[in-house]
């Protein structure tokens, strides 16, 4: 069996019972060298988001401008301080991180407060934000295409077996030997917007 067929007979498998969080990667020009620091230059409404974690800090521009049902997601439960404290809870050598889970578990999801309902959003898709390194922040989600709620993963690597079925929404600028570093059962200590963008 090739490696991509096991890559993607893993996802299906896993998919059912635990939603697949990947980041959003950017043109080649965005992306981040591997010693962590960046040169990118945020588009106009990009948010720089810095997320600490039991591995040290990571930050990411989340691309407000391209995907903004999706960022919007994101930095709505950012500004709730919802991730502060949660865990990794998938660690997939040379693929992914995943994390976001309030259960810790693989299948939990946001339930606003408010009406007791799951969020959920729909697939947003860019053709120009790719799986294309490592440092790519995405949303993870179940086999429904619009089942996104609260998880997310960055690549640990190269991914395209995942372009245009996962919605990519940032990468890293910042970091990334501490996203490399990181293992399941770590966690975010704080994740906040460190630049809002206009």
């Amino acid at each position: 069996m090739s490696k991509l067929k096991r890559a993607l007979s893993a996802l299906s498998a896993v998919s059912l019972l635990a939603p697949l969080m990947i980041g959003i990667a950017a043109s080649p020009a965005m992306a981040a060298p591997a010693g962590g620091k960046s040169a990118v230059k945020k588009n106009l409404g990009d948010v720089m988001v810095l997320m600490e974690t039991t591995k040290g800090p990571i930050k990411l521009v989340i691309y407000k401008s391209e995907v903004p049902q999706t960022s919007y997601n994101f930095l709505d439960l950012v500004g709730k301080g919802f991730y502060n404290g949660l865990t990794f809870h998938r660690y997939e050598p040379g693929f992914c991180i995943q994390g976001g889970d309030p259960d810790g578990t693989g299948t939990g999801n946001y339930v606003d407060p408010k009406t007791n309902k799951v969020r959920r959003i729909n697939l947003e898709i860019k053709p120009n934000l790719k799986h294309d390194a490592a440092g790519v922040l995405a949303m993870a989600r179940s086999s429904d295409r619009n089942s996104a709620s609260c998880q997310f993963y960055i690549t640990l690597g190269q991914a395209s077996f995942l372009d245009s079925d996962y919605a990519v929404f940032g990468r890293v600028v910042e970091g990334l030997d501490n996203v490399m570093a990181l293992r399941k059962g770590d966690k975010m200590t704080k994740v906040t917007v460190v630049d809002g963008g206009k």
